[in-house]
Protein backbone atom coordinates (compact mmCIF):
# COMPACT_ATOMS: atom_id res chain seq x y z
CA UNK A 1 0.00 0.00 0.00
CA UNK A 2 1.12 3.45 -0.80
CA UNK A 3 1.38 5.57 2.49
CA UNK A 4 0.98 8.84 0.35
CA UNK A 5 -1.41 7.74 -1.14
CA UNK A 6 -4.45 9.24 1.50
CA UNK A 7 -3.16 12.61 0.25
CA UNK A 8 -5.53 12.88 -2.71
CA UNK A 9 -7.94 13.21 -0.38
CA UNK A 10 -6.75 16.48 1.10
CA UNK A 11 -8.29 20.03 -0.23
CA UNK A 12 -6.58 21.78 -2.54
CA UNK A 13 -6.67 25.26 -0.80
CA UNK A 14 -4.35 22.74 1.61
CA UNK A 15 -1.57 22.12 -1.35
CA UNK A 16 -2.01 26.07 -1.84
CA UNK A 17 -0.93 26.66 1.75
CA UNK A 18 1.58 24.22 0.85
CA UNK A 19 3.00 25.96 -1.76
CA UNK A 20 2.49 29.63 0.17
CA UNK A 21 4.62 28.11 3.42
CA UNK A 22 7.03 26.55 1.18
CA UNK A 23 8.27 29.77 -1.11
CA UNK A 24 8.07 32.03 2.10
CA UNK A 25 10.67 29.33 3.67
CA UNK A 26 12.46 28.91 0.97
CA UNK A 27 13.98 32.62 1.83
CA UNK A 28 14.14 32.30 5.43
CA UNK A 29 17.88 33.27 5.82
CA UNK A 30 18.04 36.40 7.67
CA UNK A 31 16.80 34.71 10.94
CA UNK A 32 19.99 32.23 11.24
CA UNK A 33 22.39 34.44 10.06
CA UNK A 34 20.92 37.72 12.12
CA UNK A 35 23.37 37.16 15.27
CA UNK A 36 25.93 36.82 12.75
CA UNK A 37 25.44 39.87 10.89
CA UNK A 38 24.75 42.29 13.89
CA UNK A 39 28.59 40.88 15.45
CA UNK A 40 30.29 41.05 12.12
CA UNK A 41 28.59 44.04 10.30
CA UNK A 42 27.00 46.02 12.52
CA UNK A 43 29.51 45.74 15.25
CA UNK A 44 27.67 44.60 18.12
CA UNK A 45 28.83 42.94 20.93
CA UNK A 46 27.70 39.16 21.28
CA UNK A 47 25.97 40.23 24.14
CA UNK A 48 24.24 42.73 22.95
CA UNK A 49 23.02 40.95 19.96
CA UNK A 50 21.87 38.10 22.10
CA UNK A 51 19.44 40.63 23.24
CA UNK A 52 18.36 41.31 20.38
CA UNK A 53 17.55 37.84 19.80
CA UNK A 54 15.87 37.77 22.88
CA UNK A 55 13.52 40.69 21.41
CA UNK A 56 12.34 39.02 18.42
CA UNK A 57 11.51 35.54 21.23
CA UNK A 58 9.75 38.07 23.58
CA UNK A 59 7.66 39.71 20.00
CA UNK A 60 6.89 35.94 19.08
CA UNK A 61 5.98 35.19 22.84
CA UNK A 62 3.32 37.59 22.97
CA UNK A 63 2.33 37.62 19.31
CA UNK A 64 0.33 34.22 19.30
CA UNK A 65 -2.77 34.30 21.77
CA UNK A 66 -3.58 37.99 20.72
CA UNK A 67 -3.65 37.02 16.63
CA UNK A 68 -4.95 33.65 17.55
CA UNK A 69 -8.15 35.99 18.91
CA UNK A 70 -7.67 37.99 16.13
CA UNK A 71 -7.93 35.06 13.32
CA UNK A 72 -11.32 34.42 15.11
CA UNK A 73 -12.73 37.88 14.58
CA UNK A 74 -11.30 39.02 11.39
CA UNK A 75 -9.77 35.83 9.60
CA UNK A 76 -6.74 33.71 9.53
CA UNK A 77 -6.34 34.36 5.67
CA UNK A 78 -6.49 37.98 6.03
CA UNK A 79 -3.82 37.99 8.97
CA UNK A 80 -1.37 35.58 7.01
CA UNK A 81 -1.18 37.62 4.14
CA UNK A 82 -1.02 40.64 5.99
CA UNK A 83 1.62 39.15 7.72
CA UNK A 84 3.76 37.95 4.80
CA UNK A 85 3.50 41.09 2.85
CA UNK A 86 4.44 43.69 5.92
CA UNK A 87 7.29 41.39 7.37
CA UNK A 88 8.72 41.19 3.77
CA UNK A 89 8.40 45.23 3.58
CA UNK A 90 10.08 45.70 7.28
CA UNK A 91 13.41 43.46 5.80
CA UNK A 92 13.82 45.54 3.48
CA UNK A 93 13.63 48.50 5.82
CA UNK A 94 16.41 46.55 8.35
CA UNK A 95 18.92 45.96 6.64
CA UNK A 96 19.31 49.87 6.97
CA UNK A 97 19.06 50.56 10.42
CA UNK A 98 22.76 50.43 12.42
CA UNK A 99 21.43 52.17 15.65
CA UNK A 100 20.86 49.46 18.60
CA UNK A 101 17.80 51.18 20.02
CA UNK A 102 16.23 51.20 16.64
CA UNK A 103 17.75 47.31 15.75
CA UNK A 104 15.62 46.13 19.14
CA UNK A 105 12.79 47.73 18.18
CA UNK A 106 12.40 46.77 14.66
CA UNK A 107 13.51 43.38 15.60
CA UNK A 108 10.58 43.02 17.70
CA UNK A 109 8.12 44.55 15.17
CA UNK A 110 9.19 42.03 12.69
CA UNK A 111 8.68 39.18 15.69
CA UNK A 112 5.27 40.09 16.29
CA UNK A 113 3.96 40.63 12.26
CA UNK A 114 6.19 37.48 10.72
CA UNK A 115 5.33 35.24 13.97
CA UNK A 116 1.74 36.12 13.07
CA UNK A 117 1.72 33.78 10.16
CA UNK A 118 1.71 30.68 12.33
CA UNK A 119 -1.70 30.52 14.71
CA UNK A 120 -2.96 31.82 11.94
CA UNK A 121 -1.99 28.94 9.25
CA UNK A 122 -2.54 26.47 12.51
CA UNK A 123 -5.99 27.73 12.72
CA UNK A 124 -6.99 27.95 8.81
CA UNK A 125 -5.74 24.02 8.13
CA UNK A 126 -8.05 22.88 11.09
CA UNK A 127 -10.58 24.65 9.37
CA UNK A 128 -10.23 23.75 5.83
CA UNK A 129 -9.38 19.68 6.79
CA UNK A 130 -11.55 17.32 7.74
CA UNK A 131 -10.72 15.62 11.17
CA UNK A 132 -9.53 12.11 9.92
CA UNK A 133 -7.26 14.33 7.58
CA UNK A 134 -5.58 16.51 10.16
CA UNK A 135 -2.66 14.94 11.19
CA UNK A 136 -1.48 13.82 7.47
CA UNK A 137 -2.42 17.91 6.73
CA UNK A 138 -0.09 19.19 9.95
CA UNK A 139 2.66 17.07 8.45
CA UNK A 140 2.63 18.17 5.17
CA UNK A 141 2.54 21.81 6.68
CA UNK A 142 6.09 20.59 8.62
CA UNK A 143 7.06 19.37 5.11
CA UNK A 144 6.99 22.65 3.48
CA UNK A 145 8.40 24.33 6.36
CA UNK A 146 11.58 22.15 6.64
CA UNK A 147 12.24 21.92 2.99
CA UNK A 148 12.20 25.22 2.78
CA UNK A 149 14.21 25.48 5.21
CA UNK A 150 17.01 23.20 3.48
CA UNK A 151 16.92 25.56 0.96
CA UNK A 152 17.06 29.34 2.80
CA UNK A 153 19.74 29.22 4.70
CA UNK A 154 22.14 27.54 2.50
CA UNK A 155 21.18 29.66 0.03
CA UNK A 156 21.69 32.76 3.01
CA UNK A 157 25.23 31.53 3.67
CA UNK A 158 26.29 32.09 -0.44
CA UNK A 159 24.73 35.15 -0.62
CA UNK A 160 26.25 36.53 2.72
CA UNK A 161 29.66 35.80 1.00
CA UNK A 162 28.48 38.50 -1.59
CA UNK A 163 26.79 40.91 0.56
CA UNK A 164 24.98 40.92 3.90
CA UNK A 165 22.11 43.08 2.38
CA UNK A 166 21.26 40.84 0.23
CA UNK A 167 19.56 37.97 2.36
CA UNK A 168 16.93 40.94 3.86
CA UNK A 169 16.14 41.84 0.33
CA UNK A 170 15.81 37.77 -0.57
CA UNK A 171 14.05 36.92 2.26
CA UNK A 172 11.74 39.76 1.92
CA UNK A 173 10.85 39.02 -1.68
CA UNK A 174 9.96 35.50 -1.02
CA UNK A 175 7.54 36.89 1.65
CA UNK A 176 6.37 39.10 -0.31
CA UNK A 177 5.55 37.01 -2.94
CA UNK A 178 4.13 34.07 -1.02
CA UNK A 179 1.51 37.20 0.27
CA UNK A 180 1.00 37.80 -2.97
CA UNK A 181 -0.08 34.04 -4.13
CA UNK A 182 -2.16 33.63 -1.41
CA UNK A 183 -4.15 37.09 -2.42
CA UNK A 184 -3.91 35.15 -5.84
CA UNK A 185 -5.23 32.06 -5.41
CA UNK A 186 -7.90 33.28 -2.39
CA UNK A 187 -11.35 33.60 -3.73
CA UNK A 188 -11.28 30.66 -6.22
CA UNK A 189 -10.49 28.06 -3.72
CA UNK A 190 -11.17 29.99 -0.12
CA UNK A 191 -13.97 31.76 -0.98
CA UNK A 192 -16.13 28.51 0.12
CA UNK A 193 -14.55 28.19 3.71
CA UNK A 194 -14.65 32.36 4.09
CA UNK A 195 -18.72 32.18 3.65
CA UNK A 196 -19.04 29.10 5.63
CA UNK A 197 -16.80 30.97 8.49
CA UNK A 198 -18.69 34.10 8.13
CA UNK A 199 -22.26 31.84 8.82
CA UNK A 200 -21.25 30.24 11.52
CA UNK A 201 -20.55 33.25 13.87
CA UNK A 202 -23.99 35.05 12.42
CA UNK A 203 -25.51 31.84 13.68
CA UNK A 204 -23.41 32.37 17.75
CA UNK A 205 -24.19 35.66 17.55
CA UNK A 206 -25.04 36.81 21.02
CA UNK A 207 -23.59 33.58 22.48
CA UNK A 208 -21.10 34.10 25.26
CA UNK A 209 -18.05 31.76 25.03
CA UNK A 210 -16.77 30.62 27.96
CA UNK A 211 -13.14 31.26 28.97
CA UNK A 212 -10.13 29.22 27.46
CA UNK A 213 -8.63 28.64 30.37
CA UNK A 214 -11.52 27.03 31.96
CA UNK A 215 -11.07 24.19 29.86
CA UNK A 216 -9.42 21.48 31.69
CA UNK A 217 -8.44 19.84 28.60
CA UNK A 218 -6.18 22.66 27.17
CA UNK A 219 -4.82 23.22 30.38
CA UNK A 220 -4.15 19.62 30.78
CA UNK A 221 -2.40 19.34 27.20
CA UNK A 222 -0.44 22.35 27.70
CA UNK A 223 0.99 20.57 31.08
CA UNK A 224 1.88 17.75 29.71
CA UNK A 225 3.27 18.95 25.80
CA UNK A 226 5.63 22.00 27.40
CA UNK A 227 8.19 19.54 28.63
CA UNK A 228 8.62 18.16 25.10
CA UNK A 229 9.61 21.37 22.75
CA UNK A 230 11.77 22.06 25.64
CA UNK A 231 13.69 18.61 25.30
CA UNK A 232 13.64 19.00 21.29
CA UNK A 233 15.12 22.20 21.22
CA UNK A 234 18.20 21.06 23.13
CA UNK A 235 19.35 19.51 19.58
CA UNK A 236 20.01 23.76 18.37
CA UNK A 237 21.48 24.65 21.80
CA UNK A 238 23.20 22.36 24.06
CA UNK A 239 23.36 19.50 21.99
CA UNK A 240 26.46 21.28 19.47
CA UNK A 241 28.02 22.05 22.64
CA UNK A 242 27.62 18.75 23.96
CA UNK A 243 28.97 17.11 20.71
CA UNK A 244 31.96 19.62 20.57
CA UNK A 245 33.19 20.21 24.05
CA UNK A 246 32.49 16.88 25.43
CA UNK A 247 32.70 14.15 22.67
CA UNK A 248 35.22 16.84 20.68
CA UNK A 249 33.53 16.46 17.57
CA UNK A 250 33.72 19.31 15.05
CA UNK A 251 31.20 21.77 14.05
CA UNK A 252 31.07 20.28 10.31
CA UNK A 253 30.04 17.30 12.41
CA UNK A 254 27.50 18.51 14.06
CA UNK A 255 25.83 19.90 11.06
CA UNK A 256 26.50 16.65 8.89
CA UNK A 257 24.78 15.18 11.98
CA UNK A 258 21.86 17.33 11.71
CA UNK A 259 21.11 16.46 8.67
CA UNK A 260 19.74 13.10 9.47
CA UNK A 261 16.81 14.74 11.37
CA UNK A 262 16.14 17.15 8.28
CA UNK A 263 16.11 14.16 5.45
CA UNK A 264 14.07 11.92 7.51
CA UNK A 265 11.42 14.51 7.76
CA UNK A 266 11.35 15.74 4.67
CA UNK A 267 11.19 11.57 3.38
CA UNK A 268 9.24 10.24 5.90
CA UNK A 269 7.09 12.05 8.22
CA UNK A 270 3.84 12.79 5.49
CA UNK A 271 3.82 9.12 4.72
CA UNK A 272 4.52 8.25 8.33
CA UNK A 273 1.82 9.94 9.47
CA UNK A 274 -0.67 8.97 6.99
CA UNK A 275 0.02 5.39 7.70
CA UNK A 276 -0.75 6.15 11.29
CA UNK A 277 -3.99 8.12 10.70
CA UNK A 278 -6.04 5.52 12.12
CA UNK A 279 -4.70 5.44 15.45
CA UNK A 280 -5.69 7.82 18.66
CA UNK A 281 -4.02 11.29 19.60
CA UNK A 282 -3.78 9.96 22.74
CA UNK A 283 -1.50 7.09 21.41
CA UNK A 284 0.54 8.79 19.13
CA UNK A 285 1.47 11.55 21.50
CA UNK A 286 1.97 9.44 24.61
CA UNK A 287 4.60 7.23 21.74
CA UNK A 288 6.37 10.55 20.37
CA UNK A 289 6.78 11.99 23.32
CA UNK A 290 8.61 8.73 25.01
CA UNK A 291 10.56 8.61 21.67
CA UNK A 292 11.87 12.17 21.95
CA UNK A 293 12.55 11.38 26.00
CA UNK A 294 14.27 7.80 25.12
CA UNK A 295 16.36 9.46 21.80
CA UNK A 296 17.92 12.60 24.12
CA UNK A 297 18.29 10.34 27.48
CA UNK A 298 20.37 8.01 25.40
CA UNK A 299 22.66 10.70 24.34
CA UNK A 300 23.99 10.05 28.30
CA UNK A 301 25.14 6.98 26.87
CA UNK A 302 26.54 8.07 23.14
CA UNK A 303 30.10 8.25 22.71
CA UNK A 304 30.86 8.11 19.13
CA UNK A 305 29.11 8.87 15.84
CA UNK A 306 27.08 6.03 15.22
CA UNK A 307 25.77 5.87 18.81
CA UNK A 308 24.91 9.58 18.24
CA UNK A 309 23.06 8.94 14.92
CA UNK A 310 20.86 6.40 16.50
CA UNK A 311 19.96 8.60 19.15
CA UNK A 312 19.03 11.32 16.52
CA UNK A 313 16.73 8.67 14.66
CA UNK A 314 14.91 7.96 17.65
CA UNK A 315 14.32 11.44 18.70
CA UNK A 316 13.42 12.47 14.97
CA UNK A 317 10.76 9.64 14.91
CA UNK A 318 9.23 11.44 18.17
CA UNK A 319 9.31 14.26 16.55
CA UNK A 320 7.64 13.62 13.04
CA UNK A 321 4.76 11.60 15.09
CA UNK A 322 4.11 14.18 18.28
CA UNK A 323 4.32 17.57 16.64
CA UNK A 324 1.68 17.01 14.13
CA UNK A 325 -0.48 14.94 16.51
CA UNK A 326 -0.03 17.72 18.85
CA UNK A 327 -1.78 20.23 16.27
CA UNK A 328 -4.51 17.89 15.71
CA UNK A 329 -5.50 17.32 18.82
CA UNK A 330 -5.34 20.98 20.01
CA UNK A 331 -8.23 21.63 16.40
CA UNK A 332 -9.99 18.91 18.07
CA UNK A 333 -10.73 20.04 21.18
CA UNK A 334 -11.14 23.55 19.94
CA UNK A 335 -14.82 24.74 19.07
CA UNK A 336 -14.79 26.03 15.62
CA UNK A 337 -15.50 29.25 16.18
CA UNK A 338 -12.12 29.38 18.62
CA UNK A 339 -9.63 27.84 16.99
CA UNK A 340 -7.34 30.10 15.97
CA UNK A 341 -7.68 31.18 20.00
CA UNK A 342 -6.68 27.87 20.92
CA UNK A 343 -4.30 27.96 18.18
CA UNK A 344 -2.91 31.09 19.68
CA UNK A 345 -2.37 29.23 23.01
CA UNK A 346 -0.87 26.07 21.59
CA UNK A 347 1.57 28.51 19.70
CA UNK A 348 2.22 29.98 22.94
CA UNK A 349 3.79 26.72 24.40
CA UNK A 350 6.32 26.45 21.58
CA UNK A 351 7.60 30.06 22.41
CA UNK A 352 7.75 29.74 25.88
CA UNK A 353 9.57 26.61 25.14
CA UNK A 354 11.84 28.57 22.79
CA UNK A 355 12.26 31.11 25.39
CA UNK A 356 13.72 29.32 28.15
CA UNK A 357 14.22 25.66 27.18
CA UNK A 358 17.79 26.40 25.15
CA UNK A 359 18.48 28.81 28.75
CA UNK A 360 17.66 25.60 30.89
CA UNK A 361 19.53 22.86 28.92
CA UNK A 362 22.94 25.33 28.41
CA UNK A 363 22.77 26.18 32.36
CA UNK A 364 22.18 22.46 33.15
CA UNK A 365 25.02 21.34 31.18
CA UNK A 366 27.54 24.15 32.22
CA UNK A 367 27.48 23.52 35.89
CA UNK A 368 26.07 19.85 36.65
CA UNK A 369 27.06 17.65 33.10
CA UNK A 370 26.18 16.03 30.48
CA UNK A 371 24.77 13.25 31.47
CA UNK A 372 22.31 15.03 34.33
CA UNK A 373 20.63 16.93 31.21
CA UNK A 374 20.49 14.56 29.24
CA UNK A 375 19.11 11.79 31.98
CA UNK A 376 16.71 14.81 32.69
CA UNK A 377 15.62 14.92 29.34
CA UNK A 378 14.57 11.28 29.42
CA UNK A 379 12.33 11.37 32.91
CA UNK A 380 10.74 14.81 31.49
CA UNK A 381 10.26 12.66 28.03
CA UNK A 382 8.84 9.76 30.07
CA UNK A 383 6.46 11.97 32.41
CA UNK A 384 4.92 13.55 29.29
CA UNK A 385 4.29 10.49 27.72
CA UNK A 386 2.30 9.23 30.87
CA UNK A 387 0.72 12.33 31.32
CA UNK A 388 -0.60 12.14 27.41
CA UNK A 389 -2.33 9.04 28.17
CA UNK A 390 -4.41 10.95 30.47
CA UNK A 391 -6.02 12.93 27.55
CA UNK A 392 -9.93 12.52 27.07
CA UNK A 393 -10.09 12.16 23.32
CA UNK A 394 -13.69 13.43 22.77
CA UNK A 395 -13.81 16.46 21.07
CA UNK A 396 -14.69 19.73 22.32
CA UNK A 397 -17.44 20.77 19.98
CA UNK A 398 -18.80 19.02 16.95
CA UNK A 399 -17.88 19.80 13.39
Amino acid sequence: MNPWRGLKDLPKSMWLLFAATLINRSGTMVLPFLAIYLTQKVGMTPEKAGLVLAFYGLGALVTSPVVGKMSDKIGSLRIMKFSLIASGLVMFAYSFINDFEMIVAVTFLLSVISEAFRPANLSLISDIVNTNMRRPAFALNRLAINAGMSVGPVAGGFLALLNFHYIFYVDGITSIISGIFLMMTTQKFFGEHEVHKKKLQEEEAGKIPGKIFSDSRLLYFMLALLPIPMIYLQHQSSMPVFLVQDLHFSAATYGILFTINTVMIIFIEVPLNNSLNHWSDRKLLSIGSLLCGIGFGGMAFAKDIYSISFTIVIWTFGEMIIFPASSAYMSEIAPPLRRGEYMGVYQTISNLAFTIGPWIGTTILEHYGSSTLWIGTLIFGILSSVMMLGLKQKPAAAE
